[in-house]
């Protein structure tokens, strides 16, 4: 009877496994997360037109960029998470290198050096690190016994330093903190323990005064003392925070109108196409604006973290998690940024803001997070 029953099982187990996967599956693309992707892009669009005083070689631009990034989020949604887990070391270790190589041969602007130029080729390889970091910390975790002991956190802690410190000395402390921050939530999610947590917070607080003084650049100093004080300097390190709150209050609950925005329109908000763009849609569209993107990120987040909790494997699980909460920490530190809540640290906000890089970096991102939510479950006998 016991054999009888077990045969049963085994037979309706490899029915489903015969089951066909649905097309979505098999072109490993997430629909959900995918209409939610393209309903942003199509906000993006919209917004970088009048933010950048109705310019179409932005609008065709960025476009371009769209349809690159999401042509590269589908190639990299095809490829198998155990190809991303053997070789993130490899990457890893290649990220490093191109970071040793800016800081010798690097281009600058704007008194930073951040870019190489190959074959006449710009680029940013902090931008590579975004996604190698938190894949090598989720690598380096899969292979141990989880929660991590603390052999295990200094290891991931060497791993996550090494670059940060690299892409600080560029010098780039927003994109460092950012990068850290991605390589710190794998081990977060891995189970390490309050203690632990708490322990660095206290290590951290002792360290912000040496770090204040000896750390900090000046105009990173300028950037914290303006955030105390916008009014300080008004007509100077405080324009941006005054203008950008000045175009979010005016634009009330229902905004002045699509194009209407005088902030935006008569120059007076700087980087207006690009880290400050919010503040052009809430001066046009308002409060009720500014709340539906919110609700576009929330339920991309939402649905990456629904994505982490399904995958079948510790790495999948950990680099889901790191990437969708990256994610949601980019918007956090726009938002706080243009609002006056946080130093201006220079990031863009995602998928809205213009640029390159920077988006294909993020849905390629995003194309992980399809592989992982798209990874065929095992039956085990």
């Amino acid at each position: 009877m016991a054999s009888r029953d077990f045969s049963h099982r085994l037979s309706d187990a490899h029915g489903s496994l015969r089951k066909p996967a649905s097309l979505s599956r098999r072109l490993h693309i997430d629909v959900p997360l995918l209409v939610l992707l393209l309903v942003l892009a199509v906000v993006g669009v919209g917004v970088l037109y009048s933010a950048s005083g109705s310019d179409m070689n932005y609008v065709r631009r960025q476009s371009i960029f769209m349809g690159m990034a999401f042509v590269g989020m589908f190639i990299v949604a095809q490829i198998p998470l155990d190809f991303y887990r053997r070789w993130s070391p490899w990457a890893y270790l290649g990220g490093c290198v191109l970071l040793v190589g800016v800081l010798l041969f690097g281009t600058g602007a704007k008194g930073a050096q951040r870019w190489l130029e190959i074959a006449g080729f710009r680029f940013q390889p902090s931008e590579v690190m975004k996604l190698g970091v938190p894949m090598a910390v989720a690598a380096y975790l899969h292979q141990r016994t989880l929660p991590p002991s603390l052999p295990t956190v200094i290891g991931a802690l060497a791993i996550v330093a090494i670059p940060a410190a690299l892409i600080v000395r560029q010098p780039d402390l927003g994109t460092s903190i950012l990068i850290a921050a991605s390589g710190l939530f794998a081990l977060y999610l891995a189970g390490l323990s309050w203690k632990m947590i708490g322990a660095a917070a206290m290590a951290l607080l002792v360290a912000a005064y040496p770090i204040w003084h000896w750390g900090l650049h000046d105009y990173q100093q300028q950037r914290i003392l303006t955030l105390l004080n916008p009014n300080d300097d008004r007509f100077g390190a405080g324009w941006n925070i005054f203008n950008s709150k000045a175009a979010i209050g005016s634009g009330g609950v229902y905004g002045k109108g699509y194009l209407q925005g005088t902030q935006s329109q008569l120059d007076f908000l700087p980087e207006s196409h690009t880290d400050f763009i919010i503040a052009v849609l809430s001066e046009e569209w308002g409060m009720r604006g500014a709340l539906l993107l919110l609700l576009l990120y929330v339920l991309i987040i939402s649905r990456g973290i629904y994505i982490s909790f399904m995958a079948q494997h510790v790495f999948g699980r950990l680099l889901a998690g790191s990437i969708t909460l990256t994610f949601f920490v980019y918007v956090f530190v726009n938002i706080g940024m243009v609002t006056g809540l946080l130093p201006v640290v220079g990031v863009p906000l995602p998928v809205i803001s213009y640029g390159g890089t920077s988006l294909i970096t993020l849905m390629a991102g995003f194309g992980i997070l399809m592989a992982v939510g798209t990874e065929r479950r095992r039956v085990h006998f």
